[in-house]
């Protein structure tokens, strides 16, 4: 108030001198209020973005306990579901005691079906016996039968031992019997040498292909030296070829040997040739056949035609003459051992084996009587 009543003049210097520190205090306190300002103003900022992240959290949390509320439903939806079928299979079931009849039934068939099995086993077994012992029924009739037909010896042989083999996998005390048989038949089999019929077919074909190409020579009257020296003179010369020309067509021999044969030469030396092809022909077959009488009629035969028809002094014929001669001696038939026996005791042990036993029919027709 008294600074008021002061003059204008007195006033206006004391300010500039007296007041400026009022000014400064001012200044200082208007830079606080807009710090304060500032620091509320962030403070409220920071409450805002909280309170914004907690609803937005909220809202998250709200979201997923939805979300979780709905797949309980679902589950339980299904519970309910599974439920109800449960209680649905469960009223279909029959009562427990049922349950039990039924187990006892399933039970006492897996004991039938198990006995069933062994049996089925037993049965296939027995039937696989027999069909081997069958089996070793034909190859001894098989064997016999190419012993009789075709006298093959080794086919034979290798059929007995198949036989013997089924019979020793039997292993089974009563065949020790029908065994011994087929081993003596086997013995009597492996001593019999098998005639090389095939090899002796064979060489009876190179002699009808030899046979084929034999001719008839001409007997030589003139040396070698001497026609030499014939061709020497030429004057001589020409009667000399002229005898030789003539001499090709007749012989005239004041010494007559046996051994002189006709010369063939045409239609008589085709004939010749086959007649002996006709003769080789049939001793292939008989060889093939085993027919020893006719193997050797046939190689007679040709023989004959060999030497009453062709030279002996071409070596040809000779050759043929030779081969033929060695043929005669080979053997084309054999006598076979008779398999009868051993075919009786393997058929004699199957008849045992398929015979029951009467003491065990006699058995089950006692247990009744107690």
């Amino acid at each position: 108030m008294s600074e008021t009543a002061l003059p204008k003049d007195d006033l206006q210097p004391a300010p500039e001198v007296v007041n400026e520190p009022p000014l400064s205090a001012s200044k200082r306190a208007g830079n606080g209020l807009a710090v304060c300002a500032l620091l509320v103003a962030a403070v409220g900022l920071a409450a805002g973005g909280w309170g914004v992240w907690q609803v937005r959290s909220l809202i998250a949390g709200h979201q997923q306990q939805s979300a979780r509320l709905e797949a309980l439903s679902s589950e339980n939806r299904q519970l309910q579901q599974s439920e109800q079928q449960l209680s649905a299979q469960l009223q279909k079931l029959p009562p427990p005691g049922e349950l039990e009849d039924r187990r006892r039934l399933v039970a006492q068939l897996q004991g039938d079906q198990q006995r069933l099995g062994q049996r089925l086993e037993s049965v296939l077994g027995a039937s696989r016996k027999d069909w081997r012992l069958a089996e070793a029924e034909h190859l001894l009739r098989l064997a016999s039968l190419r012993l009789s037909a075709l006298q093959d010896i080794t086919s034979a042989a290798a059929l007995v031992e198949g036989a013997d083999e089924i019979l020793r996998e039997q292993d089974d005390p009563g065949a020790f019997a029908a065994r011994e048989q087929l081993a003596k038949s086997l013995a009597a089999l492996r001593s019999t040498r098998q005639p090389d019929r095939t090899g002796l077919y064979l060489k009876l074909g190179a002699l009808r292909e030899q046979s084929a190409q034999l001719t008839a020579l001409a007997p030589q009257f003139q040396s070698e030296g001497e026609l030499a020296r014939a061709q020497a003179d030429s004057a001589q010369s020409r009667w000399r070829q002229w005898a030789d020309k003539i001499g090709s067509y007749f012989r005239v021999d004041f010494n007559p040997d046996d051994s002189v044969r006709p010369l063939l030469a045409g239609q008589g030396l085709n004939q010749v040739r086959l007649a002996l092809n006709l003769a080789l022909e049939q001793a292939q077959w008989a060889a093939l056949n085993g027919q020893a009488q006719v193997y050797g009629q046939a190689l007679s035969q040709a023989r004959g035609i060999l030497v009453g028809s062709f030279n002996q002094d071409n070596e040809q014929s000779a050759g043929v003459l030779a081969q033929l001669k060695a043929l005669e001696g080979q053997p084309v038939s054999v006598v076979t051992p008779d398999l009868a026996a051993s075919l009786g005791a393997v058929q004699a042990y199957l008849e045992r084996r398929h015979t029951p036993d009467p003491g065990l029919q006699a058995e089950p027709a006692q247990e009744p009587n107690p």
